[in-house]
């Protein structure tokens, strides 16, 4: 289905219960895009949980300091003040940016990565966080800083045109996972595993990360592949247009929990609309969900 799109694919799906799975690509070096808040997140709830951060601290989020991002916080004009836990519920449902930064620099960038090398996911790391990671892309392919990117009209601008600057977008490092921020669609799984049989860390981090999961507004990539009776907790990722992801985890009605990672890249001239794509990410979540299930009918 990904490939009849023209779209780089790799996906990988198992019981969350730790037996074999099925995929393609299921070792492929991938760009996560969002889906690392669930690393991010699961850092800082078994922080609290551990008593290192006070879910309760609240903290100043300031106008000048924000990053940008399409939703939530970053389009607020204001100084914001949140808890810590409340950060944690913004960055999974609505995927907010600024909400990801501020709990990267609360938890610290090395104890993420930690987090998930000591679950035996040496592939899995973050290299920066999103703000440092937009400004790069942006100095990267010849622009002053992210605004300048954003702001750039080729006809009032000059040169570059767009399709230059989609083509250099994609050349970025950011968006190159053997450079930037990378996991596998089989680490992915096995985080989400760890995290559904409360291996992760202590059982309140691990199901204050389910909990949220399960309450993700986006619905249109995996749980769109199911019928509304299979319940869907998953956290989506996209970035620049080049890469469009979903991991999460289907709960049958019959008690079976399947995790399962569906990455996706789209490389520049590449027409595929959004909704098509997400729309391919839910029937592949569906298709390899079904091979799992069939010996069980």
């Amino acid at each position: 289905m990904l490939s009849d799109l023209g779209l780089f694919g790799a996906a990988y799906a198992a019981p969350v219960s730790g037996e074999p799975g099925v995929g393609f690509g299921a070792d492929d070096l991938v760009t996560p895009a969002s889906v690392m808040k669930v690393q991010v997140a699961l850092a800082i709830e078994n922080a609290i949980s551990g008593g290192a951060v006070d879910g309760a601290e609240r903290r100043v989020l300031t106008a000048a300091d924000r990053t940008p991002g399409p939703v939530g916080i970053s389009l607020m004009h204001d100084e914001v003040t949140m808890t810590v836990r409340d950060l944690v519920a913004l960055m999974l449902t609505i995927s907010d940016n600024v909400a990801t930064d501020e709990l990267i620099g609360v938890a610290g960038l090395e104890q993420v990565n930690r987090t998930t090398r000591e679950l035996g996911l040496p592939l899995t790391e973050i290299t920066s966080d999103l703000r440092t990671m937009l400004h790069d892309v942006a100095v990267e392919i010849g622009f002053g800083d992210y605004a300048a990117l954003v702001a750039h009209d080729p006809r009032l601008d000059g040169p570059p045109s767009d399709a230059e600057v989609r083509v250099a977008i994609a050349g970025a490092t950011a968006l190159d996972p053997q450079r930037g921020t990378r996991t596998t669609p089989r680490e992915a799984v096995g985080l989400l595993q760890a995290i559904w049989t409360d291996s992760a860390g202590s059982p309140d981090a691990c199901a204050a990360v389910r909990r949220f999961m399960g309450q993700q507004l986006t619905r249109h990539r995996i749980a769109s592949g199911f019928p509304p009776d299979v319940a869907v907790a998953a956290k989506s990722g996209g970035l620049m247009g080049v890469v469009r992801n979903e991991v999460g985890v289907v709960t049958f009605p019959d008690g079976a929990a399947y995790a399962v990672a569906v990455f996706t890249r789209r490389e520049p001239g590449n027409p595929s609309e959004p909704a098509v794509i997400d729309a391919a990410i839910g029937q592949t979540a569906r298709a390899l969900v079904g091979r799992l299930r069939e010996p069980s009918g």
